[in-house]
């Protein structure tokens, strides 16, 4: 039993997300991390801060780190977060001489922001595709069945018939305006130090912060630890996502209600009542986008970080988007699978 739907033993099998859900383990957290580290210690030896030997050693030994699990746990819960002890135990791993060069100038914030960008960056590429394969199935019911006619709705009453394309066209258009804004989301490196000014680094802070991002695929940008919109904008955008998924899944549940100009293969099952097909599916991802815009607000009360650094608003980003990014992943597969199970739509 867990305290999250998404990983829950059966809720899971709703919810859940096998591909996007390893992003979020500890262990993809800890390879990011490392990741990190072996970048740093490159940039500042490329920059003659540290020596390129330790640089080596600090490299060789990110690649195959395996920390104390345990030991992070309890040294967590004692320093409210994970990079002290991930410090000192990396520290034992390279070696006395090596370990004086390893975190130079950096601060937890660096280390754990930059984790979560490394891991968001390979997420969205998924979700983008993702996307595409909806509009993808859109487009295919389009050609199929869009000069059939619905009845169109406005206020929840009749209107006037409309073709199926107009309905279609009023799905896919979101999802196309979400694809291109995640093709275009930067991923900035976090690297600022104690208090975000790099002080340890002097004139060649801007530099290794540079070469910092380029080893990390990420893009160089001034500190943002107590400016919180990169994490506000790709909430924001998730949100967006679902909520254009939700509609969708509405207007389905909406068009099973009636019964007569939509046919869905797969439906769910009844303990009580034999004949019922359910959309469940259709109902997943209204209840979904219901919950990414109850989150969302949720990040936007964490954008007010106090002063050079919060610790509480901090943690609240971390209760609340691996939540929403899992619940965004369970949409897209949720709404690739539904349109997948279209058989009819509309009337002649």
């Amino acid at each position: 039993m867990t305290a999250s739907p998404f990983d829950h033993p059966f809720l899971s099998g709703l919810l859940g997300d096998d591909e996007i859900a390893p992003y979020f383990s500890a262990e993809a957290d800890l390879r990011a991390m490392a990741s990190f580290e072996a970048a740093l210690a490159r940039a500042e030896a490329t920059h003659g801060l540290i020596p390129a030997e330790a640089a080596r050693k600090i490299t060789a030994a990110c690649a195959g780190f395996s920390p104390d699990l345990a030991s992070l746990r309890s040294a967590t819960a004692r320093d409210g977060v994970v990079i002290p002890d991930f410090i000192r135990q990396l520290r034992a791993e390279v070696g006395e001489e090596a370990a004086k060069s390893l975190h130079l100038g950096a601060t937890s914030q660096d280390v754990i922001d930059t984790s979560l960008m490394i891991r968001l960056k390979a997420v969205v590429f998924l979700f983008a595709g993702r996307l595409s394969t909806i509009a993808g199935a859109l487009d295919g019911l389009d050609r199929q069945f869009g000069h059939s006619r619905l009845m169109g709705h406005t206020r929840m009453q009749a209107a006037i018939p409309i073709a199926v394309s107009d309905r279609l066209d009023a799905w896919r258009a979101p999802l196309e305006t979400c694809r291109d804004r995640l093709t275009e989301q930067s991923f900035p490196v976090q690297f600022g130090g104690a208090a975000g000014t790099l002080d340890k680094l002097g004139p060649q802070a801007a530099a290794v912060r540079a070469a910092l991002a380029q080893e990390l695929g990420l893009t160089d940008a001034r500190q943002w630890q107590s400016g919180r919109l990169p994490i506000a904008d790709i909430a924001g955008l998730f949100a967006s996502i679902s909520g254009s998924l939700g509609k969708i899944g509405q207007d389905i549940a909406l068009l099973a209600q009636a019964g007569q100009e939509i046919e869905i293969a797969g439906g769910g099952t009844s303990s009580a009542m034999a004949h019922k097909q359910n959309p469940v599916a259709a109902e997943t991802l209204v209840a979904l986008a219901r919950f990414n815009a109850t989150a969302l607000s949720g990040i936007h009360q964490s954008l007010v970080h106090e002063q050079e650094r919060s610790g509480a608003a901090w943690t609240l980003e971390w209760l609340l988007l691996p939540q929403m990014t899992m619940a965004t992943a369970a949409s897209l597969r949720l709404a690739a699978e539904l349109t997948g199970n279209i058989r009819r739509l509309g009337t002649a």
